[in-house]
């Protein structure tokens, strides 16, 4: 499989996506987009899934983008009014939601970046709620440097995690940048030691995942929307996305707990 989904058994409520094409770079085909958008519909539908994390395999590359070789071109053909074959249709009507575009996983994303991260592997990570990567991953968006306007997550959300200065500096110049620079403009959390990468990435899943998963699911989406509203309103809004949570079992179970200080068993009610 291209792209592999597994719920581990040592990280309880943390499923693992991989991207499994070392040898073309992880850069994305058709089969990749069908297994990876399968993936996050799994994980979205599953409530016994709190948190997801995704890599790829090897150690040079998280995700060079889409495939040069088979994606584009049937792109190009079916732009063009050809026909192509389904399950290729397949693959490309899935690519927005195999990237995270357009299409709310409603769970928390940690993302492990294992190698250069380049265009649609960048837009994938723009996803993700926290990232970590390793020292020799690069980062670039290099569409404008093929003639193309990038139409996934860059010009949607780039500007709303990074400052707009740093934002325009990837989405025009079309230039990588180093792991470095990108945890020093913040769009990375850390970079982490090889070795390190996909524990430090799971430890961060299984904190999330052990906190109340009501909670954790609506302040996710709450800081999201809250994001683009005014301030004034932000602030009436917050109040009416916290006040249902204050009223579930979740919330007595965790008061309850610190008193009597054990960890809380959390029923998601």
């Amino acid at each position: 499989m291209p792209a592999r989904c597994e719920v581990l058994a040592d990280h309880p409520h943390v499923a693992l996506v991989t991207i499994d094409r070392a040898e073309h770079a992880n850069a994305l085909d058709p089969p990749t987009l069908r297994e990876l958008a399968a993936a996050w519909r799994r994980i979205a539908s599953d409530d016994a899934i709190r948190c997801a994390v995704v890599t790829g395999t090897g150690d040079r590359v998280f995700c060079a983008g889409m495939d040069m070789k088979t994606t584009i071109p049937v792109s190009q053909r079916l732009a063009r009014g050809e026909r192509i074959d389904p399950e290729d249709f397949a693959g490309l009507r899935d690519a927005g939601t195999a990237v995270l575009a357009g299409f709310d996983l409603g769970k928390p994303l940690v993302c492990a970046v294992n190698g250069h991260c380049r265009a649609v592997g960048l837009d994938l990570m723009l996803a993700s709620e926290l990232r970590f990567a390793v020292p020799h991953a690069t980062f670039a968006l290099e569409e404008v440097a093929r003639g193309l306007y990038p139409t996934g997550n860059a010009t949607v959300l780039l500007p709303r995690q990074i400052a707009w200065v740093h934002a325009m500096d990837l989405l025009l110049t079309a230039r990588p940048i180093s792991a470095a620079r990108a945890a020093e403009i913040g769009l990375v959390n850390a970079v982490v030691a090889p070795a390190q990468l996909l524990p430090r990435a799971l430890e961060a899943a299984d904190a999330i995942a052990a906190n109340a998963p009501l909670a954790v699911r609506a302040t996710r989406a709450g800081v999201r929307e809250l994001l683009t509203i005014p301030l004034d309103a932000a602030y009436r809004r917050q109040e009416e996305l916290g006040r249902p949570l204050r009223k579930t079992e979740d919330a007595v179970e965790g008061a309850r707990a610190f008193v009597e200080k054990r960890k809380p068993e959390w029923k998601s009610r």
